[in-house]
């Protein structure tokens, strides 16, 4: 950064003018001698020119542009940085480093075999580097000429030898003045009486930026609020924090004491508990969290209720009035699978949304929420800070694309936690509602769960060796419930096991309330040693069968009137076993052709299913929402006679001592 128009006379002036202790300052040097307290010189007269030009003969380098005006309006300066820097010397007093505790040994041997450029400043910045601090807790202030800017500035350094970690970077000396003005600021913002023209400037800001957030212009809110928080402004952080979430919503943030209001606890106090009801609380379990959550002004037991809800997926975002009502409609469209008609909802309501107090200026507890809460992705976020809100006025934002595309294709894609070889199957129901799929196709006693990560429901289950009453020949699913877009309940299940021989079809059992399609698909086993991969189809109404088909490898059965348009001769024609074999092609490649083979083909024929019946799933919801699920019963018959089956179950544990 340029130093020319910087006034540095100015700013060291408005510095020493407010200069106060802090609290422990104030406190040792006694209530009744205001003088002593106030009156500490902070720098010291500008050095003359000469003293600057004979530092410099002595350094044997000209000083960086922002340290030099800097030394010509004061000759030093008392930072005090809590447990940091406390002096910087003048002209005289400054000197090469020279590393003294061989810091570049230490820092070269973290290189590696690629560092990163900094990382190679950082390691030779200790043999080069020019001193500064004269007082300081183990702690230098260190300018390094080899990293320097195209102004000619050099960076500085600070590094706090007791804290064992790296070095704070600070592009200039202007920038690491300003920073310590700031937290100069921050470390008295606390002291009673402590105002000035700065403070009143950056707390006209903090109440500018909660406005400028509430019309929906939240980058210069943003801006204003990050300057305020550096200098330890009330509500600065609160503010800042809440616009920080939205843009990254999986990453926690802190709301401090403001989480006990009751105003705010609603919406603050689940958001506080996601972390540690995911298990994602390293710091003492759950006594801990409750005993901080305690200190802040919670009570325990409302505490450990929200956590537990959050826990078990049963908490609720339910907040009141119009927006509480949009609220309840988006989550019935986010518990069927339907995403983007539950975001519409949402966006299309935000300008609904209410502040219940002057500090909470977005609806961070929909982030809480186990259904809404993984609607709001980074874009999404974006889209409710820019729309305006709690009766302010603005421009809208442009909206945001659908999370999820037409039809099935994107089973064959590459998606979160989804890969393209995963194998699925599903049963659909034309206009059923999801609720009524476990009475068609449920085992005894099957109910909806509640909404739950679809993709870990099924591991989780216990297998047919560890039921009392299911033989091992059953195949009980675990499948996600919902609704497409087009009406029809499904019922989905992405860790299916391989297609076998023994395989019965649910559609008959399904269609009594309905058209029902089921489909089966298995590429895994296109991989070495797997077989060939299988992928069914099967339709029925009012609980007849009305055409099926199986293809394995190039084996293709069928029954009942396939119409032409779900031939599965179109996406699965015979293939060209010759021309696979070509010469040069090793087992690895042939394996690999095969596969991508077997997806285009999988593509193909789920393409038909969306243009011929106007079949889809959500995959937002199914890869990164809450869904409910139930087990169903076995989509494979007893063994007949002279039919066999193998069962097979990995136990990972600890081995016995």
């Amino acid at each position: 950064m340029s130093d020319e128009s910087f006034d540095w006379h100015d700013f060291l002036r408005r510095w020493q003018e407010e200069w106060v202790p802090d609290a422990d300052e104030a406190v040792d040097a006694g209530e009744d001698d205001e003088a002593s307290r106030t009156a500490v010189p902070l720098g010291a007269p500008g050095a003359r020119e000469s003293a600057v030009v004979a530092a410099e003969e002595r350094l044997g380098r000209r000083l960086p542009p922002s340290y030099r005006r800097f030394l010509t309006v004061s000759d030093g300066w008392q930072v005090d940085q809590t447990a940091g820097i406390y002096r910087l010397g003048g002209a005289a007093d400054i000197g090469w480093f020279q590393d003294p505790y061989d810091m570049t040994s230490l820092y070269e041997e973290g290189l590696g075999d690629d560092p990163r450029p900094e990382e190679v400043l950082l390691a030779g910045m200790w043999q080069r580097a020019l001193r500064l601090e004269t007082d300081s807790d183990m702690s230098h202030a260190l300018l390094d000429p080899g990293d320097r800017d195209e102004d000619g500035e050099w960076a500085l350094y600070v590094y706090k030898g007791w804290s064992g970690e790296y070095p704070d970077r600070y592009p200039s000396f202007r920038a690491y003045m300003e920073a310590m003005y700031r937290s100069f600021h921050a470390d008295r913002a606390a002291v009673p009486g402590f105002a000035n023209a700065t403070t009143r400037t950056q707390d006209a800001r903090v109440r500018e930026a909660r406005l400028l957030a509430l019309r929906g212009r939240y980058e210069r809110a943003r801006s204003l609020l990050e300057e305020a928080t550096a200098f330890g402004r009330p509500h600065s952080a609160v503010l800042l924090n809440q616009i920080r979430h939205l843009l990254d919503p999986r990453n926690p943030r802190d709301y401090g004491t403001m989480v006990a209001d009751p105003q705010y606890l609603p919406d603050l106090l689940p958001v506080l508990a996601m972390a540690p009801a995911r298990g994602e609380w390293r710091l003492g379990g759950d006594d801990h969290w409750l005993g901080m959550t305690v200190a802040r002004g919670v009570a325990r037991e409302t505490a450990g209720t929200v956590l537990g809800a959050l826990r078990d997926g049963t908490h609720h975002y339910a907040p009141p009035g119009p927006w509480g009502r949009a609220v309840a409609e988006a989550r019935q469209a986010a518990l069927e699978g339907r995403t983007d008609l539950a975001w519409r909802v949402l966006r299309d309501s935000l300008a609904l949304w209410e502040a219940p107090g002057p500090l909470l200026i977005a609806p961070v507890g929909l982030l809480a929420d186990p259904l809404l809460g993984p609607l709001v992705t980074r874009e999404c976020g974006r889209e409710i800070l820019a729309t305006p809100r709690s009766g302010a006025t603005g421009p809208g934002p442009e909206p945001v694309p659908d999370l999820d595309p037409p039809g099935l294709a994107w089973l064959t894609e590459p998606a979160a936690n989804r890969q393209p070889h995963d194998g699925f199957r599903c049963v659909w129901v034309q206009g059923a509602d999801p609720a009524r799929l476990p009475a068609l196709i449920g085992e005894e006693g099957a109910g909806l769960s509640a909404p739950t990560d679809p993709r870990t429901a099924a591991r989780r289950a216990p297998r047919p060796h560890e039921r009392e009453g299911v033989e091992l020949w059953e195949d009980r699913a675990v499948v996600a419930v919902g609704r497409t877009a087009r009406g029809w309940a499904f019922a989905f299940d992405g860790e299916g096991p391989h297609l076998s021989g023994l395989f019965a079809s649910p559609a008959a059992a399904a269609s009594s309330a309905g058209r029902a399609v089921v489909v089966w698909c298995d590429p895994r086993r296109a991989f070495p040693g797997g077989g060939p991969a299988a992928f069914h189809l099967s339709v029925a109404e009012h609980g007849e069968e009305l055409y099926a088909f199986t293809v394995r490898g190039d084996e293709i059965r069928r029954s009942g009137a396939i119409p032409e348009a779900l031939d599965p001769a179109r996406p699965f024609p015979p293939r060209d076993t010759g021309a696979d074999a070509r010469p040069g092609s090793g087992p690895d490649t042939a394996a690999g052709a095969d596969a991508d083979g077997e997806q285009d083909r999988t593509r193909r024929a789920l393409e038909a299913l969306y243009t011929e019946l106007g079949l889809s799933l959500p995959r937002f919801a199914l890869t990164e929402g809450r869904l409910r699920t139930f087990t169903t019963r076995s989509w494979t018959r007893a063994p007949g006679a002279g039919e066999g089956f193998a069962y097979g179950c990995i136990s990972v544990g600890r081995l016995p001592h």
